[in-house]
């Protein structure tokens, strides 16, 4: 596996916000909310990194709801 194919699965919070088509800010005050309608994460140190196929998953599981 390389470097780029590791990282291809990773997003930011700019990233993820762009494809949900919302602002940064909702990003991050999704990231602190508990139960349901917190956002899939991961902390690395200070940054936040998003999971696609979490995410995608997670919205599922909202519209089902």
């Amino acid at each position: 596996m390389t470097l780029n194919e590791w990282n291809s699965d990773l997003m930011t919070v700019a990233e993820i916000a762009r494809v949900l088509h919302v602002p940064v800010s909702w990003v991050y005050e999704r990231t602190r909310r508990r139960g349901k309608e917190r956002i899939p994460h991961i902390k690395l140190g200070k940054y936040l990194r998003f999971e696609i196929l979490t995410v995608r998953e997670w919205l599922n599981g909202l519209r089902a709801a």
